[in-house]
């Protein structure tokens, strides 16, 4: 289902572009963006012309990512803003240098009677003493989203058809995923896992300084069995679990280092054995076993839901049996 959300961000970026044609006065409140406190609507940003349908406000652009998280088949629709008279920074491969006033701007929604039910909006706010990260809960109606420091949880069933209690994380929550030696950053909008042409797009409407030079892209993922199962593989790890698992982060005690950039087989988890992986382990003795991931604890780790073995630990209440299956026929078709 992850198609859908591909398909929907073409449809915004004309909706998009439409509405600012529309209501060229609509424009983004950037004091709730870099000033102190905590807006208790997601309305008072001024994100959105139409925040119910998710048209976006003057300046406020729509982005997908070639590979993407996993959370239970939910549809993301995805914004990013930056501030009047600034640009963004290419690097390379890595982050964007995001401006002081950008802000990302993500939506969670699941199919519902026929329908999209808006579950979640979650904001990332680069303010002078660094990035606040806010979840706003969406209420019954459809009609506006409030912020939910305390988190929430929900009853859902996932577009497979699986009844699942869906967690909004609380504020705090926010770190375990996008921490980094103890600050909150973004952890999408990498370079490399973003298209050319929406680059190029930025260039164009003066948000970003220059084209990244060199930059090696990650595969589409509705495209991955047209390359390389590596590639495939690897960047499935990169966005699902590398956030965690490098240096700095809140898994780097496990001594994976699962970044895309990483090329030591070890780091990797080929032939390594756990640090402290518990009953996690599986009773399996190496994270990556070449040729045998039946044996393996990596993949052991992705095919449950069961508290205390399950990978990523947050962030999903069902197996990605389509990631599982990218990593699974990698770990086949290592040399033993």
């Amino acid at each position: 289902m992850r198609h859908v959300a591909w398909a929907a961000c073409a449809a915004l970026a004309l909706a998009g572009a439409l509405a600012v044609q529309a209501s060229p006065t609509a424009v983004v409140n950037e004091a709730t963006i870099t000033e102190p406190g905590l807006p208790r609507t997601l309305a008072e940003f001024g994100f959105f012309t139409d925040a119910p349908q998710q048209v976006p406000a003057e300046g406020v652009m729509p982005y997908r990512l070639n590979t993407p998280l996993y959370s239970d088949g939910a549809e993301k629709l995805r914004f990013i803003y930056v501030p009047k008279g600034a640009k963004a920074l290419a690097q390379g491969e890595k982050l964007l240098e995001l401006p002081v006033g950008t802000a990302l701007i993500k939506t969670f929604a699941f199919p519902e009677g026929g329908k999209r039910r808006l579950i979640e909006t979650r904001v990332l706010l680069h303010r002078a003493d660094g990035w606040l990260a806010l979840p706003y809960l969406w209420n019954e109606e459809q009609t506006e989203a409030r912020l939910a420091v305390a988190g929430a949880r929900l009853d859902l069933v996932t577009p497979k058809g699986e009844a699942i209690s869906y967690r909004v994380p609380n504020k705090n929550q926010c770190k375990e995923c996008h921490g980094l030696e103890g600050a909150v950053i973004p952890i999408g909008p990498k370079v490399r896992n973003l298209s050319h042409d929406w680059l190029a797009s930025m260039v164009a409407a003066g948000h970003l300084d220059a084209m990244p030079q060199d930059a090696d892209q990650l595969p589409l993922w509705e495209e991955r069995d047209g390359v390389p199962v590596v590639k495939a593989a690897r960047a499935y790890l990169d966005v699902n679990c590398a956030h965690c698992h490098r240096p700095g982060a809140t898994a780097s005690n496990s001594g994976l280092d699962l970044r895309w950039e990483q090329q030591d087989p070890h780091a990797l988890g080929i032939g390594k054995r756990p640090v402290a992986a518990g009953r996690g382990a599986g009773g399996f003795l190496f994270d990556i076993v070449p040729g045998s991931p039946d044996h393996s604890i990596l993949p052991y780790r992705m095919s449950t839901t069961e508290g205390g073995i399950a990978m990523p630990e947050i962030g999903k209440s069902t197996v990605d049996e389509e990631g599982l299956a990218v990593v699974r026929r990698w770990i086949e078709e290592m040399a033993p």
